[in-house]
């Protein structure tokens, strides 16, 4: 039975390894947020004010808000890593065990795992490059590179996730086909 069971999660270990990584980033955002908030915030303002004269015309008011809304992005990768991570690995279990090839399995997974974890990536980073780039959305859009294709895999992953267990759990099984066929 433990050979079974292992031998299921080892048809989808990349999306539990990528999972359980996104997980320890989100908590481990925590500790450095626990260790070294202030030093953080300091950096995003040197970074902000490296720019104040190119990025935001002298104008600190402005720097200021794009450096809050930085940290704000640092908190929401901690975040996204902790909530997205645990999803993902549940989604995996379940995946582990369907009646579907483990081929689809398997991609399904490192789809969830690799996409959780390039997304949590993508917010820190763009906290970290807003206050130089003048903006958030400068940082968004100089890493669209590195987050559409991870929101695509987890929707996909997901999407693909609720299929097959909805065919797994509801579709014609041959022991279906056999009990209508004994009772007929």
């Amino acid at each position: 039975m433990q050979t079974h069971i292992t031998n299921k999660l080892k048809e989808v270990r990349i999306g539990i390894l990528m999972s359980m990584l996104t997980i320890l980033f989100g908590f481990g955002m925590g500790g450095v947020f626990g260790a070294m908030e202030d030093d953080l915030k300091g950096y995003l303002k040197s970074e902000g004010k490296a720019a104040l004269t190119e990025q935001y015309q002298g104008d600190e008011a402005k720097m200021n808000a794009v450096v809050s809304k930085s940290w704000a992005y640092f908190k929401r990768a901690h975040l996204h890593g902790g909530a997205i991570g645990a999803a993902s690995l549940a989604v995996i279990a379940v995946l582990a065990f369907l009646s579907v090839a483990s081929i689809y399995r398997a991609i399904c997974a490192a789809c969830l795992g690799l996409g959780g974890f390039g997304y949590s990536i993508f917010w820190l980073l763009s906290g970290m490059r807003a206050p130089g780039l003048g903006g958030t959305g400068a940082a968004k859009e100089s890493l669209s590179w590195l987050a559409q294709p991870s929101a695509a895999m987890l929707l996909l992953g997901l999407t693909a996730a609720i299929v097959m267990t909805a065919i797994s759990l509801f579709g014609k099984t041959e022991e279906k086909e056999k009990e209508v066929a004994n009772a007929a």
